[in-house]
């Protein structure tokens, strides 16, 4: 019988603190403390201040992306091929440095290798002699021409990002490699 009076007196206490709770404006609104920050808010939120704020945003976005850029290297110093482009930059970078925007991507450098082991790497991919399905994925519709082409153009990149910061031989050189028509 105990049992059961300390039970009801315990239901009516919670019942109790449930409506008190829910006098004082709810408790899943934030009650008083919600409505105060919800005055703060509409007070900032002038359009001055926003544009002031929206503005400084901008400039610490491009600030932070000409960081990056400076510190990752000039990743456009010079033009690459579409072919490169759709089927190597993602993994390698766009220059075949293995980075980009200074972060390090999957793939591993390709700059400064030479075209024969560039060329003997992708056949070994492309043949299955190397362990790597995204790579023999990529090139498996390639024909050994364009295979030797792409050696070519990647074992020419060390060359061609030390003579990009020349306008015209960078011009010259995304000529030579423009292969869209791929």
């Amino acid at each position: 019988m105990i049992r059961y009076i300390v039970m009801g007196f315990f239901t009516v206490v919670v019942a109790g603190l449930m409506a008190y709770t829910a006098s004082q404006g709810g408790a899943y609104h934030g009650g008083e403390h919600g409505k105060v920050i919800e005055d703060i808010g509409n007070k900032v939120s002038g359009n001055s201040v926003q544009k002031v704020n929206e503005k400084d945003d901008r400039e610490k976005e491009n600030d932070a992306l000409n960081a990056l850029k400076e510190k990752a290297g000039s990743a456009s110093g010079f033009k690459v091929s579409n072919r490169y482009k759709s089927k190597c930059s993602s993994c390698h970078g766009i220059n075949g440095s293995g980075f980009q925007y200074g972060k390090k991507l999957m793939g591993p450098k390709l700059i400064g290798q030479t075209e024969e082991k560039l060329l003997k790497d992708l056949e070994e991919f492309k043949a299955g002699r190397r362990e790597n399905l995204v790579m023999k994925g990529l090139l498996i519709s390639l024909d050994q021409t364009a295979l030797e082409e792409l050696a070519k153009e990647i074992g020419d990149f060390e060359r061609r990002s030390k003579e990009a910061p020349s306008g015209k031989k960078q011009e010259n050189n995304a000529n030579k490699y423009d292969m869209s028509a791929w």
